[in-house]
């Protein structure tokens, strides 16, 4: 994934302006949120626009809306998105949430958001904006989410496992968990990451939970779950 940007199966993604490059995060989210069909979906800190163009690729007759606060990232996500075969669907807008309002509410919301709290910041300005939730708290991240959803709309998002945990707790009440998949790097590492799902209104039921590992150690070095979720993106799969 290093150099100025990264081929996937039905789009290139060139990554060279962003602080943040296409990384393994971002293609796990964008394979494993639920979108719909047609409606409008919303990518939160879109950076190279990768969630945005696998959220298009995946839902044929979505509307996709991809927001991010780099200038940088906001031009080269226009970039990749006018290069892709679903430039006429997304659309690309340079604003913070906070000062995202549009007319109509989004179907499904995805985003590999900041989540460096308590760290020390890095160096890199931009890398901060990217990574550290001073430009987007999660109390921030919560209430554009819970302002922006559908009445029957779905959040996903992917953190690190201390930083789910700190999600949950501030969106305690105005968003509720309805799946959650905890992702291991191998099967001895322990919980490297958590993806999960979250509804505007309580569903009334148990979440569903999964866990999901990376590595596995065979023959061909990935899972099979993984190789499935990912294989209509990846080359290698």
């Amino acid at each position: 994934m290093g150099g100025s940007g990264f081929t996937f199966k039905r789009f290139h993604v060139d990554h060279g302006r962003c602080a943040m490059k296409v990384g393994t995060d971002g293609v796990l989210i964008g394979a494993w949120c639920r979108v719909p069909v047609e409606g409008r979906i919303l990518d939160i800190g879109t950076g190279t626009g990768l969630i945005a163009l696998m959220a298009a690729q995946r839902s044929p007759h979505a509307r996709v809306t991809a927001i991010d606060v780099d200038a940088a990232c906001v031009a080269q996500a226009r970039g990749n998105v006018a290069a892709s075969p679903w430039g006429g669907r997304i659309e690309v807008v340079g604003l913070p949430l906070q000062e995202f309002f549009p007319q109509e509410r989004f179907d499904a919301i995805v985003s590999n958001p900041p989540y460096f709290e308590e760290s020390l910041l890095p160096p890199d300005g931009r890398r901060t904006t990217a990574r550290h939730t001073r430009s987007l708290s999660f109390q921030d991240l919560a209430r554009g989410v819970a302002r922006l959803l559908a009445e029957g709309g779905r959040f996903s998002l992917i953190l690190p496992a201390g930083g789910a945990e700190r999600f949950l707790s501030v969106a305690r009440g105005a968003l509720y968990l309805t799946r959650r998949c905890d992702v291991w790097t191998t099967p001895s590492s322990g919980v490297r990451r958590v993806m999960m799902e979250l509804a505007p209104r309580p569903a009334g039921v148990v979440p569903e939970t999964a866990r999901l590992v990376i590595e596995d150690g065979g023959e061909s070095r990935y899972s099979a779950e993984y190789r499935a979720l990912t294989r209509d993106f990846y080359l290698k799969f």
